[in-house]
């Protein structure tokens, strides 16, 4: 008998690895001190959850979540002015999840088949990658550093020819927002042809209409040419007085609502194995089914997408007391769902895969146990499951701060002073800006309730 004690023991070991509670539930406090506007406790709620005395200071481990609830505390810092914490912080997020990405090994694998999908390490999706550097690009601009602008242009230059050549992802909305940034970043640093092939990048998206004229206005200046540029070249010449060297650029920037975060989802079994029939091996819906019918574990756990928040509000930009027409530049909700329609399928089939592997769990333990009584060996084999099943937490890891929807414009003004108020979902900012001849100014506001 002494074999069934050590068989209870490795359970109860396993069980020690991981706790019950999914990414999402740990954040919910993060996410309704957002939706309250309390966005300083929001902030705090994160450093508790990283185990760090405030905001000033990063995990010592950047493994395990504490990337992602880095990258969360990022966007929120950005969406309180603070862009240097903010900077600070989706930098080393960023080079974490780079690294994170590369070391993916066998006990991953292992451990997402036999308990979930989240005890692996976490990949971030292409739309997560391409908005750590164009959000941090808004942190350097809005500080009127081009020099760091330009090198987080040339890490999402990096990002942008893996999604576009490897993923053949070129309808990536998040893309023409790179772009957008990108190229103007390197117009005002005086790298004409730079510039001018970011804006191609951005021109075929829809949400730059305010793009056109400072093109064309730019195109005399330099060499390179596309297709679509040629063509933007031959119509109608910039806005009469648009290339007046008295005149400077201002740039609007406005993030609002956020984006589906996951949660925990249960369904029958049954219904699971309609929906993944065309999918799973024969013996696996069969060894599935005797899960089902041993009557103990009846539901398979998965993650989904909860509704985003915020999305459909309209956002409100006023500059010297008129308004000025923001055009929305990328919608970040639907890269979301897009990207999560394309693994959803692969995600269910890997959760009943999980159950089989615990029925396959359960059953060698029973048969160690039974060698002397069955009804033990009963016993220890179902207990093995119902652990291995109350350790299945679904993955619900994910970027959850991130705007549901961005709004851009750009617009000529006089040189000197000016005011600027930005609005979006019951947030404002407000702010005096000094714009020289010839010069430039960024603007933004992240709306993140």
């Amino acid at each position: 008998m002494r074999l069934v004690p050590r068989a209870g023991a490795v359970v109860l070991g396993l069980a020690l690895l991981e706790g019950c509670a999914s990414h999402s539930e740990r954040t919910a406090p993060v996410r309704s001190a957002l939706d309250a506007g309390r966005v300083h406790e929001a902030i705090a709620l994160l450093d508790k959850e990283m185990d760090v005395l405030g905001p000033e200071q990063l995990p010592v481990d950047m493994g395990g979540d504490n990337a992602l609830l880095v990258l969360d505390r990022g966007t929120i810092q950005q969406s309180v002015t603070e862009f240097d914490a903010s900077r600070r912080d989706l930098e080393a997020a960023d080079k974490a999840i780079d690294m994170l990405d590369l070391a993916h090994d066998a006990k991953d694998t292992i451990g997402t088949y036999v308990f979930s999908g989240s005890s692996a390490r976490y990949q971030a999706p292409p739309y997560e990658k391409l908005l750590v550097n164009t959000l941090d690009m808004i942190n350097y601009l809005e500080r009127r550093d081009l020099s760091g602008a330009r090198v987080e242009a040339r890490r999402l230059a990096v990002m942008q020819r893996y999604v576009a050549d490897d993923l053949h992802e070129t309808d990536n909305a998040v893309l023409g927002l790179g772009g957008f940034l990108a190229g103007f970043t390197f117009e005002q640093s005086d790298a004409v042809d730079e510039a001018l092939r970011w804006y191609d990048e951005a021109l075929p998206f829809t949400g730059f209409q305010s793009l056109r004229d400072p093109v064309r206005r730019l195109l005399p200046q330099g060499r390179f040419r596309s297709p679509r540029l040629s063509e933007l070249e031959s119509t109608s010449p910039p806005a009469a007085g648009s290339d007046d060297a008295s005149l400077g650029d201002v740039v609007f920037v406005v993030g609002y609502g956020r984006v589906p975060h996951k949660i925990a989802n249960r369904v029958p079994i049954g219904l699971a194995l309609t929906w993944m029939s065309g999918v799973l091996a024969p013996s696996d819906i069969a060894a599935a089914n005797r899960l089902a019918a041993q009557g103990l574990v009846t539901w398979v756990n998965y993650p989904t997408l909860g509704p985003e928040r915020g999305g459909y509000d309209v956002p409100a930009c006023v500059l010297d007391g008129q308004y000025v027409q923001l055009e929305q530049a990328v919608d970040v909700t639907a890269q979301v769902r897009r990207e999560w329609k394309k693994i959803e399928g692969k995600i269910i089939a890997s959760a009943i895969t999980r159950m089989i592997a615990r029925l396959a769990v359960g059953t060698a333990a029973g048969a160690i146990a039974g060698r002397k009584n069955d009804l033990l060996g009963v016993l220890v084999s179902l207990g093995a499951q119902a652990t291995l099943t109350a350790l299945d937490t679904p993955d619900t890891r994910s970027w959850e701060t991130l705007p549901a929807r961005v709004a851009i414009a750009r617009v000529r003004v006089p040189a000197g002073h000016h005011t600027v108020h930005l609005a979006a979902r019951g947030v404002t900012r407000d702010a005096a800006v000094d714009v020289e001849a010839g010069g430039w100014t960024v603007v933004s506001l992240m709306a993140l309730r």
